[in-house]
């Protein structure tokens, strides 16, 4: 029996779609090994946010190469969708497949033989016709490669995308604690930093009824709680006909189906609107937790990334947040060093952090991404001075996590027990998660995917540590 691994970077949109593509490929009698050196196939998921996302996806492909020569690998995702020919270069890799083509990855596994003439002829063309937006099937005669095999290039204009690409995912007992369910994709934004428009297309959304079908399959295969996920959730439904959106479709599963909590991946800011809030409060079946990326705290700065809100805006959103459920899980995300930004725009962000009532932040250290308007802009900051700013970041972000965890003790809290994956050598201990986001560890060896009332006592290590009752 054959054999695969999924090496996956990136968000919970890449994580869905490494589940699908898992759930396929185990479909069609592959076996899943624990790594990538045991494997047959070895299928990389990039992410293509910053350059220093596109270095780790570089690496881990010269690793696995050095590693497990004879292994096959698929590199896919949004870096395989942006930039082919730039890992067409490295050794190692069978196919590259763009986002445009992921629906094809089983396909080729399959066939995963050195590429004929006959192929060459069904109407692909080559890599220098990319710009056109045609698809692209690279023979690699040159390129340096695997031994066995060229490396091939499949990809095409993503922006052409009209649906959604989706493959139903496993959770519960059979598949992964906290399946990803991704309901929506491509973003309608042009935020002048961001390449992932690019990479990943238009809006597109899961129609309502397909996620409820999709969501009563989880929970009936095992599934307790399902993480809703998209490029742009918010955006959710506005592609649609009939038009819906998130806080309709989050009622309809609330009265359709049993799943007994769902937790939604990051919104925008200005998508939490006092209704959606309203609606958490009112169902302890979703998980209290909201990730709004802030990206900066200066007015001048969300402006030239052409950001749709003012720093009062967001500050406001959150504030909402915490007057609805104070025990909410706030986090968000924050750029620092984007071109232009001043010192005073800096303390302007971490002032603005420091009061709102966030409880932790991905922090990311601006890098240009080609084809992007923020690449073309003057002024851009200093490498050292960015890596400064962000360790200011990065401190008051765990200041934050720490003080947000410090408030969770003595209270009880409900708690999802995860799959154990080595941490815990003597069995004292299990962990899990709670509704707002918090880590804990929790007395005793329990089974993964149990719901648990656990009593928080103390923390220990950077986790929470609590007894069930």
């Amino acid at each position: 029996m054959a054999t695969f691994y999924i090496e996956q970077f990136g968000c919970r949109a890449t994580q869905a779609d490494a589940a699908a593509i898992e759930r396929q490929l185990r479909e069609r009698g592959y076996a899943v090994t624990t790594n990538a050196t045991s494997a047959d196939v070895v299928v990389v998921n990039t992410c293509t946010v910053t350059a220093a996302a596109d270095l780790q996806a570089r690496q881990a492909i010269h690793a696995i190469h050095k590693e497990n020569p004879a292994a096959r690998i698929v590199v896919t995702g949004c870096y395989a969708q942006r930039a082919p020919e730039e890992l067409a270069a490295l050794k190692g890799i069978s196919w590259i497949v763009g986002n445009s083509h992921k629906p094809e990855i089983p396909r080729l596994i399959d066939e995963m033989t050195p590429v004929s003439n006959q192929i060459a002829a069904e109407g692909f063309v080559r890599l220098s016709e990319i710009s056109q937006g045609k698809s692209v099937l690279l023979l690699g005669e040159e390129s340096p490669s695997l031994e066995h095999a060229p490396t091939n290039i499949l990809t095409g204009d993503i922006l052409l995308q009209k649906e959604l690409y989706f493959a139903p995912v496993e959770g519960g007992e059979s598949g992964h604690t906290r399946p990803v369910l991704k309901i929506q994709d491509g973003c309608d934004s042009r935020c002048s930093y961001c390449v992932i428009p690019l990479v990943r297309g238009r809006s597109r959304s899961l129609a309502p009824g397909r996620v409820v079908e999709e969501i009563r399959k989880l929970a009936q295969g095992g599934a307790r709680e399902v993480v809703l996920s998209g490029i742009d959730l918010g955006n959710y439904g506005r592609d649609l006909t009939p038009r819906t959106d998130l806080s309709e479709l989050l009622r309809r599963l609330l009265d359709e189906t049993s799943i007994e909590q769902l937790r939604v991946s990051s919104i925008e800011p200005m998508d939490i609107v006092e209704d959606l809030i309203a609606l958490f409060a009112a169902s302890s079946r979703l998980a209290r937790h909201f990730h709004m990326p802030l990206q900066s705290g200066s007015d001048p700065i969300l402006a030239a990334m052409h950001r749709w809100y003012r720093a009062e805006h967001y500050a406001r959103r959150a504030e909402l947040v915490r007057e609805w459920l104070p025990d909410a899980a706030i986090g968000a995300d924050v750029i620092a060093g984007f071109p232009g930004e001043t010192e005073e725009d800096h303390r302007a962000t971490l002032a603005l952090i420091e009061r709102m009532p966030l409880t932790y932040l991905h922090v990311f250290s601006y890098s240009p991404r080609p084809g992007t308007s923020a690449a073309e802009m003057p002024d851009h900051v200093p490498a050292l001075t960015i890596a400064m700013r962000a360790k200011e970041l990065r401190a008051l972000g765990e200041a934050k996590k720490s003080a947000f965890r410090a408030a969770q003790i003595g209270r009880t809290l409900r708690v999802l027990t995860l799959q154990r994956n080595g941490e815990d050598t003597n069995g004292s201990w299990t962990r899990a998660v709670s509704g707002n986001y918090v880590d804990l560890r929790v007395a005793g060896r329990w089974i993964s995917n149990q719901f648990l009332d656990v009593r928080v006592t103390r923390e220990a290590d950077g986790h929470l540590v609590g007894t069930a009752i």
